[in-house]
């Protein structure tokens, strides 16, 4: 079986198999996501009512305050966090964010070529990314 692969940085090592959840819109930890249950709270943003938790949470960059870190840290420590997390382009608050919550991050992925419900493998020690299936499939 042949898959897409994606080629991106590492930024904090690790490997994990998720369905990908996936915006072209920044995402703001602090404010724009919910910390009692995980949900994109932010007014406007294109995944407004979806569930960060155990998702490969793609998006364009970061934006915000920087305890957005410590937000993502929290919701990793109530078992609400994405699983790995996949960025055009890394901000120094999601960064600090993945390395305190120990969640893989890979950036300078054309997040493009991945959809929503695509079940995706995150392999951040070679900061690629494989589409293991497309929700069309």
């Amino acid at each position: 079986m042949k898959y897409i692969t994606l080629k991106g940085r590492t930024i904090v090592q690790g490997c994990c198999k998720a369905e990908a959840l996936v915006s072209t819109m920044p995402i703001s930890f602090l404010g724009g996501v919910d910390p009692t249950n995980g949900k994109i709270i932010e007014k406007n943003h294109d995944l407004h009512g979806e569930c960060v938790k155990d998702k490969a949470l793609c998006f364009s960059h970061g934006h915000g305050s920087t305890v957005g870190s410590y937000m993502l840290y929290s919701l990793a420590k109530k078992n609400l966090a994405p699983k790995a997390i996949v960025n055009q382009t890394a901000d120094p608050v999601v960064v600090v964010g993945a390395i305190i919550a120990d969640i893989p991050m890979v950036d300078q992925v054309d997040i493009k070529r991945i959809k929503t419900g695509d079940i995706v493998e995150v392999d951040a020690y070679a900061g690629i990314i494989r589409i293991l299936k497309t929700r069309e499939s």
